[in-house]
């Protein structure tokens, strides 16, 4: 495996993390075991296909490509729990663009 794909699904489980911390927090009722998990592997598979993508040269094009992968993969869970948390589909575009900025600057100090 490529390095950037391992860093890449690294940053996405990382940020999972926060994700099921702040769905727990906003969704008491509905954070179940199995919905936590669900969103947490969203952020992995978010951090793997950015890891994938060819690395772009200008950091503006990087991040306009994580805001909108962020939010096509976070479009996914959305959708599929009835468009239930917004804050969390949101959450997705600055995760995209996080973990776009990171690989940015890792491939960037030739660490990837």
């Amino acid at each position: 495996m490529h390095k950037k794909l391992i860093y890449g699904m690294i940053l996405g489980a990382i940020l999972g993390i926060f994700c099921i911390v702040g769905a727990s927090l906003r969704l008491p009722d509905h954070a179940s075991f199995s919905y936590l998990l669900s969103f947490w592997y969203n952020r992995v598979i978010l951090g793997a296909l950015i890891g994938l993508l060819p690395s772009l040269k200008s950091l503006k094009l990087s991040l306009l490509r994580g805001l909108l992968v962020g939010a096509l993969v976070s479009f996914a869970f959305y959708s599929a729990t009835n468009f239930l948390d917004l804050m969390g589909f949101f959450a997705g575009f600055a995760y995209g663009v996080i973990i776009e900025f990171v690989l940015f600057k890792l491939n960037q100090s030739n660490k990837l």
